[in-house]
């Protein structure tokens, strides 16, 4: 699997290092890896670089992960780019919402590597065929 470039967006740094840490144990070889504490600041990120893949929280002051998501899409800063929102949200609701906002997958916290393996890999590879 080539090398892929990574946007991971959560208000918690030491939840972003998580995310990253289980991207790399999942085998994801990360050429570079962004981090932003917010969906303002990630939409910042994604004006200045290419990404191949992006993590969001959905919970996070200032703009949160679905603002965030209508953002990426209204914006098209990032397409085809697959995203995957990361919640502590179980709710269906919540869910259903982020899809409809153009995420292309969801994992709850906590997570193991192999969640990301399984889930978020099959994304990737479908983006790089």
């Amino acid at each position: 699997m080539r090398e892929i470039k990574v946007l991971i967006v959560d208000d918690s740094a030491v939840m972003r290092k998580i995310v990253e840490r289980s991207l790399r144990s999942a085998g994801l070889a990360l050429a570079q890896v962004w981090e932003a504490g917010s969906g303002k600041e990630a939409l910042e990120v994604l004006q200045a670089q290419q990404v191949d893949l992006i993590f969001s929280d959905i919970n996070m002051p200032e703009m949160n992960g679905l603002e965030f998501l209508a953002q990426v899409s209204a914006k098209q800063l990032a397409p085809g780019v697959p995203i995957v929102m990361i919640t502590t949200e179980g709710s269906e609701e919540h869910v259903v919402q982020a899809v409809q906002a153009g995420a292309r997958g969801y994992i709850l916290k906590p997570f193991t590597a192999e969640q990301i393996k399984d889930r978020v890999i099959p994304l990737v590879e479908a983006v790089a065929s």
